[in-house]
């Protein structure tokens, strides 16, 4: 196995099995980070700011989980002080509750067990039950609440913690 290169999975979606690929982002793989971003978020990080998390950030860490060479999803995480906060996961739509985010957030909490983090941490949308139930099944809990989190429509963000990682 190659040293950026995860372990491969397989899974089905609809009738088609698909080879799943997680490794480390790099540049060439913004522009396919981009669309999903995209279809992912009311207000997506832009291009450039997507490329200097990856490219420029010596505190960051970003995955992707490929098909076929494309990125259908991906995961971030900044490395400050001991502890790791999670910046986004996020799926294609076309992918998404087959297991993918799971994938990336194991990829996540493998990088932090092996460079000595034992504290991660989050925030995501009050109303995104989805996310937080993937969240509390990796052992995050709620810990507190950011009022107004979110810029596009105010919305509060819920702060979730992982401690003993």
């Amino acid at each position: 196995m190659k040293k950026d290169t995860l372990p491969v999975f397989w899974i089905k979606v609809g009738t088609v099995m698909y080879k799943i690929e997680i490794v480390r982002s790099t540049e060439e793989h913004i522009d396919d980070i981009i669309v999903v971003e995209n279809l992912s978020f009311k207000i997506p990080w832009s291009r450039e700011s997507i490329k200097q998390e990856i490219t420029g950030n010596k505190f960051a860490v970003y995955l992707s989980a490929r098909v076929d060479g494309k990125v259908v999803g991906y995961a971030g995480m900044w490395k400050v002080c001991g502890e790791g906060h999670i910046t986004n996961i996020a799926v294609h739509p076309e992918f998404r509750q087959n297991g993918i985010g799971s994938l990336l957030l194991e990829g996540l909490i493998d990088i932090a067990k092996k460079e000595g983090i034992t504290r991660m941490t989050l925030e995501v949308r009050k109303s995104n039950l989805t996310a937080q139930r993937l969240y509390k099944k990796y052992g995050f809990e709620e810990c507190g609440l950011r009022k107004s989190y979110y810029a596009d429509n105010g919305e509060d963000a819920i702060i979730m913690w992982k401690n003993n990682v």
